[in-house]
């Protein structure tokens, strides 16, 4: 069993957050616009399904590996940010 965990967009990932992952996340933190009104930056949440990781963070951008391995950046369309 694989256990979750959360860190803010911007800090360094846990170790926990496969090295798979981390490049995909680093380009999607590189383009989150700066904050002008001094909101809290979102969070990501590790989780994993079917032992694969997939990170998500608040504003509705997932990362996650696919069946090669390779990691993959989507939209959750529940979000309404698709």
């Amino acid at each position: 069993m694989q256990l979750g965990t959360r860190w803010t967009a911007g800090g360094d990932p846990p170790a926990s957050v496969p090295a798979a992952l981390r490049v995909q996340i680093a380009a999607v933190e590189a383009v989150i616009p700066a904050d002008q009104l001094g909101q809290p930056a979102p969070r990501w949440t590790l989780t994993w399904l079917e032992g694969r990781p997939i990170a998500e963070l608040d504003t509705g951008v997932i990362v996650s590996l696919d069946e090669t391995g390779e990691a993959v950046v989507r939209h959750d369309e529940q979000d309404g940010f698709a």
